[in-house]
């Protein structure tokens, strides 16, 4: 039996997707195994690898075709804009990607000036404010917190990922705008799923059966 092989977003997301897979029969304790040094899980039994990725990466191997199925963030999804087919909402690890700053960027975002935006997400910046808004700005890509940003004066407002808020409120900003929620989904490569369409489509309704 041909392997289908599943890249999962490191962290929170993997152990969620590997609860939900386990309601369909599809285990492999190794995976939880937080002493392992393995950089990739079997279940011989029923055929299926996994292996754990920086939840960046995980598009570009599925794409690219090293795993036939990913789980990632929406939003990473949005970022990197890869060929793939994005077939469930898996409905977990919600949050939100917005635009936040202080009470007083609210004025600026509706002034037509030339905005400055802070983010970990340049590409999805660039989307909402070119093509959403129609504004002016200029994007500065930011690796760490971008909550900094608009604090000591780097941008007028940041673009990221939101939860509860409260390390927003905390440092004296607020969400201004959403620009879209954001789930964790499960993308196939194009080629797997043509080639293991039978085994990937039983899988996919599966998981819409207990999703529902």
């Amino acid at each position: 039996m041909k392997y289908l092989t599943i890249a999962l977003a490191k962290g929170r997301v993997a152990k969620k997707t590997m609860e939900l897979l386990a309601q369909i029969g599809i285990t492999c304790d190794e995976v939880n195994d937080k002493d392992t040094r393995k950089l990739i899980f079997k279940n011989e039994e029923l055929g299926f690898k996994f292996f754990l990725a920086k939840a960046d990466d995980v598009p570009t191997y599925v794409e690219y075709g090293a795993a036939d199925i990913g789980i990632v963030g929406k939003d990473t999804l949005l970022e990197n804009g890869r060929k793939l087919y994005e077939v469930i909402d898996l409905n977990m690890a919600k949050c939100r990607m917005c635009v936040a700053g202080p009470e007083s960027a609210r004025e600026l975002l509706d002034s037509g000036k030339v905005i400055r935006v802070a983010s970990k997400y340049p590409n999805i910046a660039r989307e909402y404010f070119h093509n959403t808004r129609h504004q002016t700005c200029e994007i500065i890509k930011l690796h760490g917190s971008v909550e900094l940003a608009p604090i000591v004066g780097l941008s007028d407002v940041i673009v990221d990922i939101v939860e509860t808020g409260s390390t927003l409120r905390e440092n004296g900003l607020e969400v201004i705008e959403e620009i879209v929620p954001c789930t964790a989904r499960m993308v196939v490569n194009q080629v797997s799923m043509k080639m293991e369409q039978k085994r990937i489509r039983e899988m996919i309704n599966k998981l819409k059966e207990i999703l529902a």
